[in-house]
This record gives structure tokens, C-alpha cells and sequence, in this order.
């Protein structure tokens, strides 16, 4: 029923951000939320092709699992008997983010598989990555890429550049720790990964 509302309805909240919260009220620290979603045309294609280039290359090219993936890191998990790192989609990323939170575990990935193909289905891709680029965490308190724009470069989501689009994509696996200003490398690697994308 939810994924069916988010064809048209932007989530107030997610498992992500209600986690945030909670640790702030653990953790006696403060909490700032700064989310506005806008719609997938007011962000810039700069910015969705970096992030689809970074996370994802083959997005457009799977049903919600990159399968490929998915057979090199299951060896590798196996052998060492706990969940990896890398290998999810946008799409088991954005069920991440809306319904299960940050932990890792077998448990987590049995939920992204398992509605990964629902999610694709019911929401079609270019839903898939504006939820995914209006939820995901891109700082503290920050989540989605008009409040990233605003805060890092003092832009609308909808003018990034190629370079600033780069940088905000290059710190989605750390989004707490890294800054932009600090990522030539990985900025440069997503993109030349763009340049072969043909973006």
C-alpha cells in the first residue's frame, strides 16, 4: 500500500530519518532536519547522472537487483560470514532508506530483495531515482538534493554543476563523515565514469 502511495506522494518521513532523530535523542545531541523534496525536473541531470554513475551504472538496465553484482559479492559475503559493503541498486538503497534504516544484516537485504522488483514495478524507474535523490542522507539533518544544493553550494538542486554534481554523489556512501571540498579523487573517478556513460 505504501509503495503505491509514493507514485504520487513524497514520504514526511523515513526509516533514515526517524533513526537520526532517535540517535540525537540517545545521544542527548541536537537535531536539525533539513528535507525538501522537489520534483525529479528541478534536479539537475548533472546531478542524477553522477549519482546514477556512482551508485549505480547499470540502473537503467536491471529490474530493481543488478544480478551481475550480485553473483561477485555473495561469494565474497559468503566466505566471510557477514553482509559486505557495495552491491546495492538505487532501488535497494531507496527501500533502505524508506523503510529499513542503516543497520546491516542479512535481514535488511532479505527485505531490498524481496521488494526490489515491486518497487520497479509499481513506481518505474524515473520515481525510483527522484524518491532516491529526495530521501537519501547527504550530511547531518540533511536529506535529498535540494537541501544538499542549499547547503554545500548555496544553489537550487536544479543548477549543480557537472563538478559540484560529482563531488555531493562522491559522499552518498559516507554522507556523516565526508564533505564535498574534500573529494578530489572519487569526484574525479565519477567523472570520467560520466565521460563513459556518454553524460
Amino acid at each position: 500500500m505504501a509503495l503505491f502511495l509514493l507514485r504520487w506522494i513524497d514520504p514526511w518521513t523515513t526509516a533514515v530519518q526517524a533513526e537520526r532523530r532517535i540517535q540525537a535523542l540517545i545521544h542527548r545531541k541536537p537535531y536539525h532536519k533539513r528535507y525538501d523534496p522537489v520534483p525529479l525536473e528541478r534536479i539537475s541531470t548533472n546531478l542524477q547522472h553522477a549519482v546514477i554513475a556512482a551508485e549505480d551504472a547499470r540502473f537503467y538496465r536491471h529490474h530493481g537487483i543488478d544480478w551481475e553484482v550480485v553473483d561477485k559479492l555473495a561469494k565474497k559475503d559468503l566466505d566471510t560470514g557477514r553482509v559486505g559493503r557495495g552491491g546495492s541498486t538505487i532501488t535497494q538503497q531507496l527501500i533502505k532508506n524508506l523503510f529499513a534504516g542503516t543497520e546491516r544484516s542479512w535481514l535488511r537485504k532479505g527485505l531490498e530483495f524481496s521488494l526490489a522488483w515491486m518497487t520497479e514495478l509499481i513506481l518505474g524507474k524515473q520515481r525510483v531515482l527522484d524518491l532516491y535523490l529526495n530521501v537519501i542522507e547527504w550530511g547531518p539533518g540533511i536529506y535529498g538534493a535540494e537541501a544538499a544544493a542549499q547547503n554545500y553550494y548555496h544553489t537550487p538542486a536544479a543548477r549543480i554543476t557537472r563538478e559540484q554534481a560529482a563531488r555531493l554523489a562522491a559522499i552518498i556512501p559516507n554522507p556523516r563523515r565526508r564533505r564535498p571540498g574534500r573529494m578530489n579523487d572519487y569526484s574525479d573517478d565519477i567523472l570520467m565514469r560520466m565521460r563513459q556513460m556518454n553524460w
